[in-house]
């Protein structure tokens, strides 16, 4: 069995969601902010849906799409 992370079923503080929207905001990737704030991948996730943050990267153009 895989090691919990360090807040494993504590309860989200207004530090936290902060620091999680701050780290969206830089296109953090989702293990990367788990790691950083102690918290599961799937626990990230649910808490940026919860907020209404968007974990999808800002400076990537959809669909490959380049200019040519």
């Amino acid at each position: 069995m895989s090691k919990q992370p360090s807040n494993h079923g504590k309860q989200w503080t207004k530090n936290d969601v902060n620091k999680l929207s701050g780290l969206a905001k830089q296109n953090t990737p989702t293990r990367v902010v788990g790691i950083k704030l102690g918290r599961t991948e799937d626990a990230i996730r649910s808490k940026a849906s919860d907020e209404g943050i968007s974990l999808k990267p800002t400076n990537q153009s959809p669909y490959n799409r380049r200019k040519k």
